[in-house]
């Protein structure tokens, strides 16, 4: 059977480059109008180099830098979640209120992620 979409994705090449520029629009979005995306940025970007000193294996690198990752992802879900929610209301809806509060403790969560990844190195290091 096959399933047919409105969306003009294209295929192959076509598809992965439209995806590629969608990511990069939204990598812009974010910079633009997300102030919590640009300081988690920065902190990122502080704390890459010191990845290299605070590893004790390619393993311990790949934690550290995955859950800096993690937490951009998480930071570029939750501000999707809340422009969309703006969009279809400003309004106060418990709903949206719910939505946003669980998009806002995924964030908690991926920075209660660094801090004890990090923390957890940066004790090794000085210990």
């Amino acid at each position: 059977m096959h399933i047919t979409t409105n969306k003009p994705n294209g295929k192959g090449l076509q598809r992965i480059f439209k995806a590629t520029w969608c990511s990069y629009k939204g990598f812009k979005a974010a910079w633009l109008y997300e102030s919590a995306f640009r300081q988690e940025l920065v902190l990122c970007a502080v704390l890459l180099p010191f990845s290299f000193v605070l590893c004790q294996s390619r393993g311990h690198w790949l934690a550290l830098v995955a859950c800096l990752l993690f937490l951009l992802f998480a930071e570029i879900i939750n501000s999707a979640l809340e422009a969309l929610a703006d969009c279809v209301s400003l309004e106060h809806h418990p709903l949206i209120g719910r939505a946003k509060d669980m998009g806002s403790s995924g964030v908690f969560i991926a920075l209660l992620l660094v801090t004890l990844v990090w923390g957890e190195a940066g004790i090794r290091y000085f210990y």
